[in-house]
């Protein structure tokens, strides 16, 4: 099939959960209605399948993917299920598709659709919200996070992708090319006077430093990328992995990166940090070069998130919101150019 190409259309609630009752006839759902959950890149609803499962039904936000991109997502997702990794996995349709095309009659472009099996579990936390646990439920939680992104990352670096594998990368130009993935930090309106120069000479550190990392197949391959609280959830003590909508390659590290970068400004981040990647290391070797490279990807994943938040203002958050996270990220930067 072809790309999904970008184009403005109506987005509001009403009309994805109008996409939503379209597709669900491709899944032999003829009587339920979808359960609206999040409304953000993508809108997932939950939905009862006809043998009474339930299931997350993806509306996937327009233009992000390409039709090989989205099932390349699945594709890997699937294995990584089948290699012990507890992931969703793809619910094909009565046609056996793992997606569809739905639009509605004010539709300007058909929207991908796809199901995916129901995970229980408790997120690790939210946004914005300080962790409810106690250090030494922490360090559980975080040692079991480590050892699942290792997990993922040595069966991943065994895998032959099938033909016709293709997702972004977050490599070089991923991040400091002409159209990053998550958009370019340069433009954010949120970025005072004396912040935005702090901000600029911190990516000229970060080019160098990224233009000079190792790039190979030890260190570099396909990641999740956003492993945030949201996305990680506990259940019965063991880690559950959710939402690879931002999945491609990218270095290890930005993995890990992304799994501390909401937990900084916790009392027990040193803790956190520690658990995490003893967890990583009992399952993957950390070189002395990768440590040292942590805050060079926690920067990545701060440069990403200025480029990410003012395409989401009065949209998937407020202006308020957009502004705490930038001036976040921001300092996340800065301390990253002051080597602290």
């Amino acid at each position: 099939m072809s790309a999904v190409s970008a184009q403005p259309e109506p987005e509001t609630a009403a009309y994805v959960t109008a996409l939503a009752r379209r597709a669900l006839q491709h899944w032999g759902i003829h009587d339920g209605e979808p359960e609206l959950l999040k409304y953000r890149e993508n809108a997932v609803f939950r939905v009862i399948l006809p043998d009474g499962q339930p299931a997350a039904m993806r509306i996937h936000r327009l233009g992000y993917h390409t039709d090989a991109a989205l099932r390349s997502e699945l594709q890997w997702m699937g294995f990584l299920k089948s290699a012990g990794i507890a992931t969703p996995s793809a619910v094909a349709t009565q046609a056996g598709e793992l997606f569809v095309h739905v639009s509605t009659a004010a539709s300007v472009q058909p929207r991908q659709a796809d199901c995916l099996s129901w995970l229980e579990g408790r997120a690790v936390g939210a946004r914005g919200v300080p962790l409810d646990y106690t250090p030494e439920q922490a360090r559980q939680v975080f040692t079991a996070i480590g050892r699942t992104i290792a997990h993922m990352h040595n069966v991943t670096a065994a895998w032959t992708p099938p033909a016709g594998f293709a997702r972004h990368a977050w490599d070089f130009d991923g991040f400091f090319g002409a159209s990053p993935n998550w958009g370019r930090f340069e433009t954010s309106p949120f970025l005072d006077g004396a912040r935005r120069e702090l901000v600029f000479q911190a990516r000229e550190k970060a080019v160098k430093a990224l233009s000079e990392h190792e790039r190979s197949a030890r260190n570099f391959g396909i990641i999740h990328a956003d492993l945030v609280r949201e996305n990680v959830l506990v259940h019965d003590g063991a880690i559950r992995i959710i939402d690879f909508d931002d999945c491609g390659y990218g270095w290890h590290m930005y993995d890990l990166a992304v799994a501390l970068y909401q937990n900084r400004e916790e009392a027990i981040y040193p803790l956190i940090e520690a658990a995490l990647l003893d967890g990583y290391r009992r399952e993957r070797e950390l070189t002395a070069q990768d440590i040292a490279a942590l805050p060079l990807f926690s920067a990545l994943r701060a440069f990403a998130f200025l480029g990410w938040v003012q395409s989401r203002v009065e949209g998937d958050i407020t202006r308020e919101v957009g502004q705490r996270m930038s001036a976040i990220a921001a300092d996340v930067v800065i301390a990253y150019l002051r080597g602290e």
